[in-house]
Formats: structure tokens, C-alpha cells, sequence
């Protein structure tokens, strides 16, 4: 892919994925949020691909979205009929929403990895992704409230079924920080390190330990959990049979049987 504002690399069936405007505190403009609906889009399918690490190039994990695409929503003031702009603006919203949906619905399991800042959109993107990692000079803030706005692409939405549905309040309410410590006493994050370092080492470790694991199991444990999370455990069991009556006797299981008996790693396909 022709990427300008996002970095991927890929190693090992392991992506990395880095927010890469270093010099604007990885704030995304449009063309940034742009790139990574397709980045993300495009991992979905892609068999090189078992799981993904998003990072941030520089200081700063991501400062959210870019002020200059917040103020560009002051065009739809030209347009007279109530109606009409009402209509543009909330096609406006639906893509950034549409582009953090895009990391949640991607096949594969996306580990964040986080230094400095993480406000505004940035907690939108994290809330979206399967595990959290932080240093402990990070610092996590729903600014929108300070912004005059509701956050309004997925924190809301997504933060109450990770944390505390009080504390998402007390957040989203005040605009105040959360460090590194207290976002893994919250259960925000799953850990915490005190330095960059040591924080992309275990991640790394941790990523390519799933990528070493059966990718169609992979793929249908973050089905069963997404599904889950907005299901009964009735509709779930039954969803899971379903899924398992088709997926269960599949090549990998027998692979993964038989390096288990010849004490060898398994191989998988994509």
C-alpha cells in the first residue's frame, strides 16, 4: 500500500502498524484517518497477517483527531437547509466511526501499544482494539468534553463494556487524565511498564506468541468475544455450536494435535 501518514511492517505474520505524523503528535487529519480504514481493511483478508500491533512514531501515541479537520465542520454552516447540512454532517461522523469500526472488525487481534498521549480519538481507536499496553508516563483523556463536543466515534460506545461504567463517567464528564498506573488499575489497559522499551518488548513477545497460534482458532476466539459482548450467553452458546459445527474438525486441529504428540511446533496456513 502507498502510505504516507501510517507505517506497516510486517514480520513473522506479525503487523506493525504506527500512526506516523510524529511532528503533530500523531493527531490524524483526514487522509490519515483515510489510511487507516484501508490499512485495516486490508489486514482483514490479508493471509500474511495473524495479528497486529498498533504504535505511534515518536513521542506521542496519538493526540487524536487533528484540529484543523475539527474546524473544517464549520463548511457545513454554508449549507441553509437545516435538513440537508444535518444530513452531511452526520455522513461526516458516520466515516470517522466507520474508520474505528474498521480496527474492531478486522479478523485479527490488534494490540495497542502506548506512550504519552492518548486524548480525544485516540481513546476512540484504543477502545476498538483487543488489548491495551501502556508506559507509565501515559496518559489517557476524553477531551471532547473540553472541546464543547460529545465524543461521538466509539468511547461512549465501546469504554463501559472494558471499564467501569462509572469511572467511563466521571472521564467523559471532567476531561481529567489517567496515567499509566491508575489505566491498569482500572482495567483500561492490561499493563503498564516504565519505559518504551520494555513496553514493545512484552508486546512483541505477546503478538508473536498469537501468531504462532491456529489462525482460523484466532479468528473465531474474537468472533465469539465480540459477539458475546453484545449478546446473552444463551444467543452466544448457540452462535458458538453453530460456529464450532462448521470450524471444529478443520486441518489445524489435527496439526495442532499431532505437534503436540511429535512434542514440535505447529505449522499453520493463513
Amino acid at each position: 500500500m502507498d502510505l504516507k501518514y501510517l507505517k506497516v511492517t510486517i514480520e513473522n505474520h506479525v503487523a506493525q502498524v504506527s500512526f506516523n505524523r510524529p511532528e503533530k503528535a500523531n493527531s490524524l487529519h483526514m487522509p490519515a484517518w483515510e489510511e487507516m480504514k484501508a490499512v485495516f481493511e486490508e489486514m482483514h483478508d490479508n493471509p500474511e497477517v495473524r495479528v497486529i500491533v498498533l504504535t505511534g512514531e515518536g513521542k506521542h501515541f496519538c493526540a487524536g483527531i487533528d484540529l484543523e479537520t475539527l474546524m473544517d465542520m464549520q463548511k457545513y454552516n454554508t449549507i441553509s437547509c437545516p435538513g440537508r447540512r444535518s444530513e452531511k454532517l452526520r455522513r461526516f461522523i458516520l466515516e470517522f466511526q466507520n474508520t474505528i469500526t474498521a480496527i474492531e472488525k478486522c479478523r485479527k487481534p490488534v494490540l495497542a501499544a502506548i506512550q504519552n498521549a492518548c486524548v480525544g480519538g485516540g481513546v476512540d481507536i484504543i477502545s476498538a482494539c483487543d488489548m491495551r499496553y501502556c508506559t507509565d508516563a501515559a496518559y489517557f483523556a476524553i477531551k471532547e468534553v473540553d472541546l464543547g463536543l460529545v465524543a461521538d466515534i466509539g468511547t461512549l460506545q465501546r469504554l463501559p463494556n472494558i471499564i467501569n461504567p462509572g469511572i467511563v463517567s466521571e472521564l467523559a464528564y471532567t476531561g481529567r487524565k489517567v496515567l499509566g498506573e491508575e489505566a491498569a488499575k482500572i482495567g483500561l489497559v492490561n499493563q503498564t511498564f516504565s519505559t518504551q522499551e520494555e513496553m514493545m518488548n512484552r508486546v512483541m513477545e505477546l503478538a508473536k506468541m498469537i501468531a504462532t497460534k491456529s489462525p482460523l482458532v484466532i479468528r473465531g476466539t474474537k468472533e465469539m468475544l465480540l459477539y458475546k459482548r453484545d449478546h446473552s450467553v444463551e444467543e452466544s452458546l448457540d452462535y458458538m455450536a453453530t460456529w464450532n459445527a462448521g470450524m471444529l474438525m478443520s486441518e489445524d486441529l489435527m496439526e495442532a494435535f499431532q505437534a503436540s504428540v511429535q512434542k514440535r511446533a505447529a505449522v499453520f496456513n493463513g
